[in-house]
């Protein structure tokens, strides 16, 4: 078995081949991880362990505190801040687990937007293919999984901002429910939507990650459920329309196959919920409100240095907002998430294409009106997990020529059982 440390080093020296051109890292831990890697394979010889990530590679997304420097979330705003004091609560969870933290990954500019790109620090290209976006706002974290510069990444989802960059590069991602993970030393964007999720080659890893992070239980040793007798739901309708043919088809085969194991499958219809608060929303997202509060002084007096256009113009727009058109929206959330939690409740798990359309190139998004659409229809589907408070995994679809995703998606609080039913579908799938 290969040491902590030379599978580190072989990383290392991949990374380093490409310094006049990194994008998927902010910033190494060059010096940090050889040290923690060494004590990693001294405790291995020693036959001891502190956690069950003892050794394994993780990267961490550029809104994580660590302490001593500042933290910039993507922005040149921030550059300057002050060094945060301590480690994120999770930064600090995982180093105990015993995690090689490597570096920071790129992402898009205060976890805003899902395309992916960040005009100050690079647009890291997809891991299946560079020429293509690799989704956000976690796309540094992404790529680092897909092209294996680490073993588990960790990012944010507010919209879907874990599971669109492990859809479209073709590896495990899961959010879950909200709160569950502190976010404490986590740069905001919406402390309602927020999640930090880990993004992996398999379903188990990213069970570990979450175990180190929400400080619950470690998984079972086989995690997997027997899918005979599952219930999975099928939102058909509005989150399937405009879906690229092969991903249809891609979904349609690993229902069957699903279908198989003896599990039920059943049409379940969601559409008047979607409806209702999209019509809640209509004036302003939730992400976008309460990121308005966030941004809300350099908003009014203006930044202090550049800002992506695609961040600042809908931020600005929400920030003019009145507040009873924000606590109307909240309210009304408030009762459609207790209404999908029992339109859900017939059901163990809902399925659908993590997202409708595979990555397109990085060059096409100079068009804005293709931006603007493609970037809809990235956060169309993930984004119905965060708005009803649920948690929800993507998983890679097997049959596509670029990359895609299944999505599953459960009940708040019934994030164990969904990495369960995840394992099973992962074997199943044979991924």
């Amino acid at each position: 078995m290969q040491s902590a440390r030379d599978r580190l080093d072989a990383v290392l020296s991949r990374l380093a081949a490409r310094a006049d051109d990194q994008r998927v890292f902010v910033k190494l831990y060059a010096e940090a991880a050889r040290a923690a890697a060494d004590a990693a394979d001294a405790r291995h010889r020693a036959g001891v362990t502190i956690g069950p990530l003892d050794g394994t590679i993780v990267s961490i997304k550029d809104l994580l505190d660590v302490a001593g420097e500042a933290t910039t979330a993507g922005s040149l705003m921030l550059r300057n801040a002050a060094p945060a004091r301590c480690d994120a609560a999770i930064v600090s969870r995982l180093r105990q687990a015993g995690a090689v933290i490597i570096g920071k990954t790129n992402m898009t500019e205060f976890a805003f937007t899902a395309i992916g790109d960040n005009q100050h620090y690079g647009t890291p290209g997809n891991a299946a293919d560079a020429s293509l976006i690799p989704g956000g706002s976690s796309s540094g974290a992404g790529v680092s999984v897909g092209e294996g510069t680490c073993d588990i990444a960790i990012g944010s989802d507010t919209g879907g901002s874990v599971r669109i960059p492990a859809s479209l590069n073709g590896v495990v991602g899961f959010k879950p429910t909200a709160r569950r993970v502190p976010l404490t030393g986590a740069y905001p964007l919406s402390a309602t939507l927020d999640s930090i999720g880990p993004l992996a080659q398999s379903v188990a890893a990213c069970a570990l990650a979450d175990a180190a992070m929400s400080g619950e239980d470690l998984p079972p040793l086989h995690l997997s459920l027997p899918l005979a007798g599952l219930r999975v739901g099928i939102p058909h309708g509005l989150l399937f329309e405009d879906a690229e043919g092969e991903i249809n088809a891609a979904f349609d085969r690993s229902l069957a196959k699903i279908e198989q194991t003896g599990a039920r499958l059943t049409d379940l219809s969601i559409d008047d919920l979607l409806a209702d608060l999209r019509a809640a929303t209509r004036r302003g997202s939730i992400a976008a409100m309460e990121g308005a509060e966030i941004h809300a002084d350099w908003l009014a007096t203006g930044a202090s240095a550049p800002v992506d256009p695609w961040v600042s113009g809908p931020l600005s727009r929400a920030a003019a907002i009145p507040a009873p058109v924000y606590i109307r929206a909240m309210r009304r959330r408030a009762a459609l998430c207790v209404a999908m939690d029992e339109r859900l409740a017939s059901v163990d798990v809902v399925a659908l294409p993590t997202t409708p359309v595979t990555a397109p190139t990085i060059a096409s998004m100079a068009d804005a009106d293709l931006r603007e659409r493609i970037e809809g229809l990235l956060l169309r589907n993930t984004q119905v997990a965060n708005q009803f408070d649920l948690c929800a995994i993507s998983l890679p679809m097997p049959g596509t020529a670029r990359p895609a995703g299944l999505m599953l998606v459960a009940r708040n609080g019934h994030d164990r059982h969904l990495l369960r039913i995840a394992a099973g579908i992962e074997a199943l799938l044979g991924l």
